[in-house]
């Protein structure tokens, strides 16, 4: 089916609510694997829509659930709050993804975000790398105008 970069919108309505504290809170990524079943964005609204449609990545060096997100910063920019957070790194590890979610392991594994590769992306006993784009107003990958 399709992963489409986008911030879930069960995310916006709980961010509102209290629900998520993304610097306190243990936020994880999971890998959603090349050709998943399943699609992904705005309608996401658990880690658990990716593990029911079988769609979780899985390889050599990595663990279901994803890794923990470490460094999450949130500042403003301008009128625009950010988070960032250090990049991701699969150590050593064999595994294809075409893109993957960001979910809080805190609050029930709730959605975050799911994030497109724009096609599969591939290791073979090395690390995948997950870069986070710029800390700023226009690219932090979780961003609120």
């Amino acid at each position: 089916m399709a992963i489409t970069t986008a911030m879930c919108t069960s995310f916006k309505s709980e961010l509102l609510g209290g629900i998520h504290d993304l610097d306190t809170h243990t936020l994880k990524l999971a890998l959603i694997k090349a050709s998943p079943s399943g699609t992904y964005g705005a309608a996401t609204t658990n880690y658990s829509d990716v593990t029911g449609n079988s769609d979780e990545a899985s390889g050599t060096n990595y663990s279901a659930g994803g890794q923990n997100l470490d460094g999450a910063a949130i500042t403003v920019s301008g009128t625009t709050a950010i988070v960032d957070f250090t990049d991701e790194v699969f150590a050593s590890a064999t595994i294809s993804a075409d893109g993957c979610i960001i979910y809080n392991s805190s609050a029930s594994n709730k959605a975050i975000c799911t994030i497109d590769f724009s096609g599969t992306k591939t290791s073979t006993n090395g690390d995948f790398t997950i870069q986070f784009p710029a800390a700023d107003a226009s690219n932090a990958i979780i961003r609120i105008a």
